[in-house]
């Protein structure tokens, strides 16, 4: 068994998710796309103190990405919205691998967060039939009392169709969801036929590691409902088939795709700084963060003010190929100013005025990116030294 350290396994890891200096010949756009689908998914977030998350991840993993790329892919129909872990943005190839979640809840399998009003989702799939692509405001009424069509039970009923698979959404208007029969949604030649337990199997092994690097059984099936005897049983097949190897970091055993071991070879950039959303996909599993990367990290916007340590909003810094700091960030529109309300270094942070002179670059970028003109830092601390 291949054994390697802590330092490796970070660099397969951030060249796994994208963070390379590697120029390639694709537009623009096509950049983009190909973001998403080496994650396999970008989480969507409605939090907008900074860009929203989505926008974050493909910035932060692409200088050349603007807000209306998502808005192109979703009307060439080359990405969609469903759910990973959380609602997300998946590449369209991987459709069908949504198919047996979608299956499950409509069977009563999984259940659902809202309980199925049977009448209401039939009689809304009939109105989107016959006008066409329609938002929950679409079914307001003023008499709701006595028609049962108010705004909470049509959305619970349009999320519910939407899970299950019969409704998609084209796109957004004002980041409110536009919902239309899946089968209009779909390119023509797409696949949709459900993938056999085994495919679906092999598919969240080899999406995980090919995103992540490395990976535990645990960290594949993350948030995911009853797919563990899936990934185990696919695992001992691709280990045999010599596609996936069995890995130790220290004395930790791991996963890592075969194909993806040669990236040790290839030069990751450690000199510049990555401001990153508490939604990206490298430390989304907060776990793995502070096992791989030392980084014990908690976005506090859920957590009383009065309990908070870095602020609402803290937002992971990636320097040197590690996590050496937060910045709790907003933007005041008033002022056109990009404002960190605080900054606060990890111990490990060594050469701080390195750091400090890679950080002042990538605040320019990141206030570009939020349509500041400015950044302004009020207050630094270190850890350790506080």
């Amino acid at each position: 068994m291949q054994s390697i350290t802590k330092a490796e396994a970070r660099k397969l890891i951030l060249l796994s998710q994208g963070f390379s200096a590697n120029k390639t010949n694709l537009t623009d756009l096509e950049s983009t796309l190909s973001v998403i689908e080496r994650l396999g998914y970008v989480q969507i977030d409605t939090i907008s103190v900074v860009k929203r998350a989505h926008h974050h991840v493909l910035w932060s993993r692409n200088a050349t990405y603007r807000e209306s790329h998502l808005s192109q892919l979703l009307a060439d129909k080359t990405v969609f919205e469903y759910w990973a872990h959380a609602a997300s943005f998946l590449p369209m190839k991987d459709f069908r691998f949504t198919l047996p979640r979608k299956a499950a809840i409509k069977s009563g399998e999984h259940k659902h967060w809202y309980s199925k009003d049977h009448t209401m989702m039939d009689a809304i799939l009939k109105r989107i039939e016959e006008e066409g692509p329609l938002m929950a405001k679409d079914f307001d009424s003023p008499s709701r009392k006595h028609q049962g069509w108010g705004t909470k039970p049509a959305k619970q009923a349009l999320e519910n169709l939407y899970m299950q698979g019969e409704l998609m959404v084209p796109k957004r208007e004002n980041f409110h969801k536009v919902y239309d029969l899946t089968e209009r949604v779909l390119p023509e030649k797409i696949n949709k036929t459900r993938p056999s337990d085994e495919e679906y199997g092999r598919y969240l092994v080899l999406n995980y590691l090919n995103a992540h690097g490395v990976g535990t059984v645990q960290e594949m099936t993350y948030l995911l409902k009853g797919v563990k005897s899936l990934v185990n049983n696919a695992l001992n097949v691709l280990c045999d088939e010599g596609k996936v190897e069995p890995i130790r970091i220290g004395d930790v055993p791991y996963f890592a795709a075969s194909s993806s071991l040669a990236l040790l070879n290839r030069r990751l950039n450690r000199q510049q700084a990555k401001i990153l959303s508490p939604f990206d996909s490298l430390v989304i599993q907060r776990k793995r963060a502070s096992a791989l990367f030392d980084f014990d990290y908690l976005i506090e916007c859920y957590v009383p003010e009065p309990k908070r340590r870095f602020g609402y909003f803290s937002l992971p810094i990636l320097w040197n190929a590690e996590l050496v700091a937060r910045a709790d960030c907003k933007t005041d529109k008033a002022t056109s100013t990009l404002i960190v309300n605080h900054l606060s270094l990890e111990p490990s942070v060594k050469r701080s005025e390195a750091f400090m002179s890679a950080l002042e670059d990538e605040l320019q970028f990141f206030a570009a990116f939020n349509g500041c003109d400015s950044h302004s830092i009020k207050k630094i601390s270190h850890r350790g030294k506080e």
